[in-house]
């Protein structure tokens, strides 16, 4: 149903803030379950978050927290899976994809939107060169011949960094090195100008040199073409350079958002200083080892009750009548912005964060 049908009927189209309307990206309750012989996998289970054109999202979390699902959800790669169940809406520059013609969606994949996946090697053909998936990419929107895809294929690959592009173009994945294929993904992502870009771990594997040029290309061409941006990763000195804002999943669903300036300066949930403390820090000598946060990720199918970190939070005893174990918290705002998921009180998540956490940071 879309925000006008709902708004006839009387209903509030969704929860969104009230800027959410100006946002390219809008995305509203976003569930996305997987029936399997164990149970219900409840992967991403109730996310919301805007992005703006010309803006970077980072959204962060342990592995199996649901960030990857996520962005696969925005990009309607879940809808032929026979054991996806996916619900909420997913608004792209004013158009509802969750419910639209799986064909429309397909014909937006590519031009409107694009993704830059984890592993290249894996996501690129074997048996093709690299420039013939880049024309192919570019010839499903565009009506050219051949040799003026190929062209726009030499363009891109020179584009993004790599060499002898002309020679390059007609190499096969294997003959890459990893940054090289992660730029090849890149110029294959970005071969039709897309309004919106999912970087999911785009720098995983990668010298840090490389990295540092793989994330510098990225935001060189959104400058360039004004593109939103998802920057998904679990390393928090990618978001800090990168993101403007900042969504942190934890168990399927978010538990803290913000700007992200605000987040790393003032984070309000236990989850997130655990992730700042367990990431190493260059500007100053390390006198302890990184505090690594206890315990490992809940499964996705037996969820636990009430706070879904309460079984690795070491403030879980400190709300009362056992709340933290029986009642799942929902987001609340906290500052201007910013949002977090958690039972403790306002000045209890104030006291701990400037007495006990910042200190060691």
């Amino acid at each position: 149903m879309s925000k006008l049908d709902k708004a006839a009927l009387g209903e509030p189209a969704d929860s969104a803030p009230s800027d959410a309307d100006d946002a390219f990206l809008s995305v509203r309750d976003l569930r996305i379950h997987f029936k399997t012989d164990d149970g219900l996998v409840k992967s991403v289970d109730g996310v919301s978050f805007d992005v703006q054109r010309g803006k970077t999202l980072g959204i962060v979390g342990e592995s199996g927290s649901g960030k990857s699902v996520t962005s696969l959800g925005v990009m309607g790669l879940h809808r032929s899976a026979t054991n996806a169940r996916v619900s909420g809406e997913v608004w792209l520059d004013g158009q509802e994809l969750i419910g639209a013609d799986p064909d429309d969606v397909r014909r937006m994949r590519g031009r409107k939107m694009a993704m830059i996946f984890q592993d290249p090697l894996s996501a690129m053909h074997p048996y093709y060169t690299v420039g013939a998936q880049i024309v192919e990419a570019y010839r499903v929107h565009h009506n050219v011949n051949k040799k003026v895809a190929r062209q726009r294929a030499i363009e891109m690959l020179d584009r993004v960094g790599i060499p002898e592009p002309d020679k390059r173009v007609d190499g096969y994945p294997h003959e890459f090195s990893g940054g090289m294929r992660q730029r090849a993904m890149i110029a294959m992502a970005l071969v039709n100008n897309p309004e919106l870009l999912i970087a999911d771990e785009p720098t995983t594997a990668l010298d840090v040199t490389v990295q540092a040029q793989i994330l510098d290309l990225i935001r060189d061409l959104q400058k360039e073409f004004g593109s939103a941006v998802i920057m998904i990763t679990h390393d928090l000195g990618v978001v800090a350079e990168m993101a403007d804002d900042l969504l942190v999943m934890y168990g399927g669903r978010c538990i803290e958002r913000g700007a992200a300036e605000e987040v790393f300066s003032a984070p309000r949930h236990p989850y997130t200083w655990g992730l700042l403390g367990s990431m190493p820090r260059l500007d100053r000598e390390e006198t302890e080892r990184l505090n690594p946060i206890k315990g490992s990720p809940p499964s996705l199918i037996n969820v636990p009750s009430g706070c879904a970190f309460n079984p690795r939070c070491p403030y879980a005893d400190l709300p009362k009548d056992n709340v933290t174990r029986t009642v799942r918290p929902e987001l609340t705002e906290v500052g201007s912005g910013h949002w977090a998921a958690c039972h403790m009180t306002q000045e209890q998540r104030e006291r701990i964060w400037t007495e006990e956490i910042a200190p060691k940071l």
